[in-house]
Order: C-alpha cells, then sequence, then structure tokens
C-alpha cells in the first residue's frame, strides 16, 4: 500500500519559515520524481517544486529563491524549506510522487497558513 504522509505545516508569521516534510512507504522512492503542489481555496492545485530522481531541482517562479526542495532517499523522504513566507502563500500543500502518468500517487496534504 502506497502512504505519503506529509507533516511540518502550521500558522506562521509573514517572513517567517515552515519545513515540511513527506514520508513514502509503499513505493521504489529513488525512483520517482517527487513534488510539492499547493492549493488555496478557489484556486486550482499548482506546482510549487520538484526533484527528479537524479536530484535536479525545479520551482515555480513564486517559490524561485524563496523554497528549497531536497530528497533523502535512505529515508524515503522529501523535503520543502520555505523561508521569507508570504500570505499569498497559504494553502494546503500536496506532496506528490511520480513515475508515469498512469503511476502516481498523492499524499493528503498539510495546512499552511501565512498570516500578516
Amino acid at each position: 500500500q502506497v502512504q505519503l504522509v506529509e507533516s511540518g505545516g502550521g500558522l506562521v508569521q509573514s517572513g517567517g519559515s515552515l519545513r515540511l516534510s513527506c514520508a513514502a512507504s509503499g513505493i521504489l522512492f529513488r525512483l520517482y520524481t517527487m513534488g510539492w503542489y499547493r492549493q488555496a481555496p478557489g484556486k486550482q492545485r499548482e506546482l510549487v517544486a520538484a526533484i527528479t530522481r537524479g536530484g535536479s531541482a525545479n520551482y515555480a517562479d513564486s517559490a524561485q529563491g524563496r523554497f528549497t526542495i531536497s530528497r533523502d532517499n535512505a529515508k524515503n523522504t522529501v523535503y520543502l524549506q520555505m523561508n521569507s513566507l508570504k500570505p499569498e502563500d497559504t494553502a494546503v500543500y500536496y506532496c506528490n510522487a511520480y513515475l508515469t502518468v498512469v503511476n502516481g500517487h498523492w499524499g493528503q496534504g498539510t495546512q499552511v497558513t501565512v498570516s500578516s
């Protein structure tokens, strides 16, 4: 059974930092591209950052320079370090594991709220 369990969300003031974690089980983690997505109320889910199995990372323009994605294949865990948080970063953040278009998985999400 595949599980992606996010943690680390919470309430933080504008300018603060949070570190999200996503622990994966039931997959060969090292083979998957791992991503963080977010969905704010009334908006579509959007990609925040992704990291390939080779360690190459890409970021949404809104995350570039403030967020850092990383992975630890020994721990089957992907992280998202978020600095200089803004109120517009408020959303539910979801972890995604992608191998192919028919082999992908989502976590249950973790709420991030940034107060002004």
